[in-house]
Parts: structure tokens; sequence; C-alpha cells
């Protein structure tokens, strides 16, 4: 059984950025008691919707006893007909979607010729090749349960690149009947050639015994993500050291390891870090960082107690390599940071400052004066930012491709005219800026480039101001979650003029 939770970041009402996928326990086929995460937003909506899968299996006439294999779908996107002509091929012990307990009693030879001509085709393994790249990620690890064959074709590592397997420490070992526990195999993940992993709540043993389980961990990991951990300086250490490949770190919710850990842990062959809710992470930790990881190209902090100070510890060699940083609700954090951030990193294209609520206009105009380079910049829950911002914004950022604005309460309808000019914005995010109002709207009607549309939560939208949205035709999607001027009559209204766009409610 599949299984869908939903993260608090929605991209629409069924899917979220990071859709996680949850696989049933250990099963014979190898599968283990895991998440997965699936990569890209564009692919990641596709979780929520029906797989689109080209008709190339022929539909053959067949007898009364096969009445059942016409048009009647049992499993995701699988017919009846496949799953009952898989016959012999079948992994003993694995449930067979759509298949009658009678059909093992028929001998190959007395099928029609027709159907053995279909027989052959699900298990042509040329055809699955091109046929299983329309399923998502889900609809695969139920498939790889149907036969041998069909988990070998979806067992190649090309099926799983950019999916990240998800380890709670709890299902990472097996109850043995002494009272023991053992840890879980981890070939079937080795198999799909698994490269980034993220494990929950586990501690410095539990690390220790995924590197000594896992047989890509040496060399094939590039990614790892801890979570609510309790790995300690030591534990850190050793991970850093045996996993020789890792590029990619997040640390999240890891309370146990300390500034002095980060020092004697972080290897330069590091070019990937996120530190977030880590009680013990403030300057010290950022000078670690700089003075430690020379090949750094993306930072993300959240931490409470890093002050200005730590903006200016950034090397030169830094000021090369670093292109996305993101402090979040560092609230410390002045204009006097941002002057120490903008002379460090002036290479930067990605920036984000959300909760950072010291921040004002005077350091968005340092920003768009210095960083002119900048493609997204997110300046959410800032609350002193300003019509002002936008106009620094929207002289100086001329490649900027994204904006996020959400919380921003003292933007109003003005900045927005301001908005209007930047022809190279595709992305933007007002959610909650509840000053905006049908007014501000009517500038944001000739901006062609607009592809992404956010004004959930705008309290003073209407559904007259709103159905002008019809103007921007490019538009893709376009988000309206708790607008009170989003009444049913407006989405019917937006599915015949705008029937390009996804619009969610």
């Amino acid at each position: 059984m599949l299984n869908m939770s939903t993260p608090s970041e929605l991209k629409s009402p069924c899917m979220t950025r990071n859709g996680i996928v949850k696989l049933p326990p250990s099963q014979p086929n190898g599968l283990g008691s895991a998440s997965i995460t699936k990569g890209t937003p564009a692919v990641k909506n596709r979780l929520c919707q029906s797989s689109s899968v080209p008709s190339i299996l022929p539909q053959a006439p067949s007898p009364h006893t096969y009445h059942h294999h016409h048009h009647h779908v049992d499993g995701p996107g699988m017919t009846n007909s496949a799953a009952s002509l898989l016959g012999s091929n079948l992994d003993p012990g694995l449930p067979l979607m759509g298949m009658k307990p009678s059909l093992h009693q028929i001998p190959p030879l007395t099928l029609p010729k027709p159907l053995l001509l279909e027989r052959q085709l699900v298990l042509d393994e040329k055809l699955l090749n091109r046929l299983l790249w329309y399923f998502t990620t889900a609809e695969k690890c139920v498939l790889a349960q149907v036969c041998k064959t069909w988990r070998k074709v979806l067992y190649q590592p090309k099926f799983w690149e950019g999916v990240t397997p998800i380890l709670h420490a709890k299902e990472m070992y097996t109850l043995l009947p002494n009272g023991e526990k053992e840890f879980v195999s981890l070939q079937a993940f080795a198999l799909r050639g698994f490269q980034s992993f993220c494990l929950v709540g586990v501690s410095d043993l539990d690390i220790c015994e995924f590197i000594d389980n896992y047989p890509l961990s040496k060399k094939g990991v590039r990614s790892v993500s801890l979570k609510r951990s309790t790995i300690t300086d030591a534990g850190l250490e050793v991970m850093l050291e045996q996993m020789q490949g890792l590029m990619h770190l997040e640390l999240s919710g890891c309370n146990d390891f300390t500034e002095a850990g980060l020092w004697s842990s972080l290897n330069a062959r590091l070019t990937s870090l996120s530190v977030s809710d880590c009680i013990n992470v403030a300057d010290d930790a950022i000078a670690a960082i700089s003075q430690l990881l020379p090949n750094l190209s993306e930072l993300s902090l959240q931490a409470y107690h890093v002050t200005d100070t730590a903006m200016a510890y950034f090397t030169a060699k830094q000021g090369y390599t670093t292109h996305t940083l993101r402090l979040h609700s560092c609230w410390e954090i002045t204009n006097h940071g941002v002057v120490n951030m903008v002379h460090s990193l002036p290479n930067l294209t990605a920036l984000s400052l959300s909760g950072c609520s010291k921040i004002t206009d005077d350091g968005v105009e340092l920003v768009a004066e210095n960083l002119r380079k900048l493609r997204s910049l997110d300046l959410s829950w800032c609350p002193r930012i300003t019509d002002m911002a936008l106009e620094y914004i929207a002289c100086d950022l001329h490649k900027l491709e994204e904006l996020v604005l959400d919380r921003c309460v003292r933007i109003t309808d003005t900045g927005l005219g301001y908005l209007s000019t930047m022809s190279s914005l595709r992305s933007l995010y007002l959610r909650w800026c509840c000053q905006v109002q049908d007014f501000g709207l009517q500038h944001l009607f000739r901006m062609r480039s607009l592809r992404l549309l956010s004004l959930a939560g705008c309290p003073l939208l209407t559904t007259n101001g709103l159905s002008g949205l019809i103007q921007l035709q490019e538009l893709e999607e376009l988000e309206l979650t708790n607008c009170p001027g989003a009444t049913a009559e407006l989405f019917k209204y937006y599915s015949q003029h705008l029937p390009h766009c996804m619009v969610i409610e």
C-alpha cells in the first residue's frame, strides 16, 4: 500500500514540492521499509495525476473466460490483460494485480495467438524500457513487484535518478527470534543505484551500520540529509571521513553536535551544506564553514544566534564559487550584515533573507546595487520591507526571474507598479500581502513573462479584479488559496479563458 504524506509547503492541493511516497515493509523483492522523495516540481506534480500511457499493447478479442481483460484497470496504469499474461515469470510470494487464481492452471500453449503476442509484449524488455518511463515514482514501486522481468527493468538506476529514499531509525532494524536486532538489507537500494539518502532520528551507531551495510556508501553516496538526529561530533567526523563521495550534507534538528565538531569534521569536497534548527550553531560555525569549505557553491542556514559578524567570514575563494545563499530566520542579521555579505559573495545568483526581520529597505538597496547577477530573491516574512525596496529591485535587478514577497505586509499597489516593469520576472509570490488590491493587479496584467503567480491569502482582492488575470495568457500556475475573491464561478471562468494554466484553489 502506498501512502502520501503532505509537508507544509504546497505546490498544489494534492501534491507538494517535495512529495513523499511511503514504501511498504520489507518484501521478498528487497524493497526496504523507506520513503522516497522525488526531485523536480514538474515531475512531482504528476504523482497526483493519472498516468498518461500510450496504448501500445494491442487489444485482442478474447473468449468469455477472459472477459475481464478489457478496459478494467486494477493497478496504477496496468490492465488485467497485461498482468494475467505474465504466467510462469511471476516472482513467488509477490501479489499480482488483476490475476485470477484459475489462470495459473491454463497451459501456456492453450492461449490464443493474440494473447501469446500480448504476453510477449508485456515481457519485452526493450518495450518495457520505454513504457515504464511514463509512470510516477509511486507507481514504479508497485510495478517492480509484479514479476521478475518488470523488477529487472525497473531496478535500473536510470529510473530512480533524482529520487531520495528516507530511512527512519526504527525501520532500519528487524527483530530476530532471539530478541536481537539485525540491520535491514539495503541490497535493493544498491541495485537501483541510489546516491542520496535521508536518515531520520538516527544515532552515531545507526550511521555506522548504514555505512557498513550499504554497498555504495563509501564512494557512491553523494548526498546525505540527517533530520532530528542525535549524531554527535564523533559520529559526524566518522561519517565524513568514511563517505568519501559525499558532496551535499544537510543537518536539520540535530542538537548534539557542536561547533567544535564542525571544525574537526568538515571536508573540502563538500560543495553544498544546509544547517537548520541546530541549537549549537552560531558565528563560530560560519567561521568553520568559510575556512574549511573553499568549494562551497550553496549554503542554507537557519540559525537564531548568527550575527552580522559571521557574514564577513567568507573567503575570496568562496566569493567566486558560492552562487546560492539562504538565510532563514536569522533574526540577528541586520543591514550591516548585508553589507558584509554583498562584499564577500558578489557572484550570488540566488539569495534568501526569509524571516530576517531586521532587514529594511536600505538592506534591499545594498543587495540590488551589488548583486546584479541575482536570478532569485526571497524577502518573505520581512515585515520592514516597503514599496521602496521594490523600486530598488525593479531598477537594478534586470536578470531577476523569481521574487518571493510572502507576508511582506507593508507592500501596496504602488510597489506592484514598480515590479510591472521587470521583463525577466517569471515567478512572483505575494501570499498574504494584506494591502494588495484590485488596482495593483492591473499593473501585473502587462507582465507577459509571468509563468507563476501566487496571490494566496490576499484578503482585499475581489472576483472582479481577479478575473482580469486572463490577460496573462502565458500563465502556467495561479495560486488563489484562502483568497476570498476566488469563487466557483471564477474558477470556471479561468477554465475557459486560461485552459493551459493550473489554478490552485
